[in-house]
């Protein structure tokens, strides 16, 4: 069985910075992509950045120059960076990964971290 559980949520004026980070454990082969999506009320959850066990980056456009995306492959833990933060960045931030076990591979979503971020 895979886990993943974030942290470092919470509320932030706007123009503020916050840092989340997510853990992957449990049986665990190696892993291809990390990455955080985050979905606002009413709204669909969308991508937020992802990055490759080679360390190939994605951003979504709304976020590029103000959210890094990183990982330390041996804690199998990724990091979302997030300064400058807007009020439109209020959203419940998802972290995923694609896993790979001895036996399978799948995507694995964590449970998620409210961010808010007042004006």
């Amino acid at each position: 069985q895979v886990r993943l559980v974030e942290s470092g949520g919470g509320l932030v004026q706007a123009g503020g910075s916050l840092r989340l980070s997510c853990a992957a454990s449990g049986s665990i082969f190696s892993i291809n992509v990390m990455g955080w999506h985050r979905q606002a009320p009413g709204k669909q959850r969308e991508l937020v950045a992802s990055i490759t066990s080679d360390g190939t980056t994605n951003y979504a456009k709304s976020v590029k120059g103000r959210f890094t995306i990183s990982s330390d492959n041996a804690k199998n833990t990724v990091y979302l960076q997030m300064n400058s933060l807007k009020p439109e960045d209020t959203a419940v931030y998802y972290c995923n990964a694609d896993i790979a076990t001895p036996s399978q591979r799948f995507v694995s979503w964590g449970q998620g971290t409210q961010v808010t971020v007042s004006s």
